[in-house]
């Protein structure tokens, strides 16, 4: 049985892989949100699919986390095959305009609770032997991309998690742990939404959630350490 984390699984692309991860009769899945209502409905698509013994759904703000919640959960599992840190934050605002609780939101959500999220796992993914961290970035934080007018502290947010798949794949290497990051171009979701108003997307929620579904579990075999654009179009 493979064990998995979701964040901001209540909608979008983290629902739908979600969705993708627990459809395999040998996975199990933790679907992590602050939206109560989001996850209600995550569970009743998981009963309409079959795949409601496979997928568990957690309150839990990773802004603000209560850990001992988290792990008393986990502290079932034994270990942790794979962590999807999903869960983000977007602030549509020009430079000039964005203050200093924007960016620290924004940075927070977006990289350091990521990255305490997986410092606190790191037992659960060692014992593994074989776990991947996977962070969904975005095209905005992937070095020479075309860059958009409002999304300056988003995509710096985003950069940043890029570095840290870079560094943590090296620092955790001989613990059998791989770190991987997904830039993602544009997807029709309610973020996507905020950031370009009327823009259609070519590629939907499902079919991201199915990609990085199988992203999760196959691609560090193929992959460490790397920051990967998965994109079809500008933006």
């Amino acid at each position: 049985m493979k064990q998995y984390i979701v964040t901001g699984a209540s909608r979008g692309i983290g629902r739908d892989t979600a969705l993708a991860l627990a459809a395999h009769p040998s996975h199990w899945v933790l679907a992590l949100s602050r939206d109560l209502a989001g996850l209600e409905r995550l569970e009743q698509a998981a009963r309409e699919a079959g795949a409601e013994q496979r997928l568990h759904c957690l309150p839990f703000d990773i802004a603000q986390p209560h850990m001992p919640q988290l792990m008393e959960v986990l502290g079932q599992w034994g270990k942790l095959d794979g962590i999807v840190h999903n869960a983000g934050l977007l602030i549509n605002k020009p430079f000039e305009e964005l203050d200093e609780a924007d960016w620290q939101r924004m940075f927070q959500v977006n990289f350091f609770s990521p990255m305490a999220l997986t410092r606190s796992l790191l037992p659960l993914l060692e014992a593994a032997r074989g776990a991947h961290v996977l962070h969904i970035g975005s095209m905005g934080g992937f070095q020479g991309s075309s860059k958009f007018n409002g999304l300056s502290a988003y995509s710096a947010s985003k950069a940043a998690l890029a570095n840290l798949t870079e560094t943590l794949a090296e620092e955790l290497k001989s613990r059998h742990i791989s770190v991987n990051c997904l830039s993602l171009g544009a997807v029709q979701t309610e973020m996507l939404a905020q950031a370009f108003p009327g823009y259609q997307a070519p590629l939907s929620s499902a079919e991201m959630g199915g990609f990085v579904a199988w992203f999760a579990e196959q691609g560090h075999r193929f992959f460490n350490g790397k920051i990967l654009p998965v994109s079809v179009s500008t933006p």
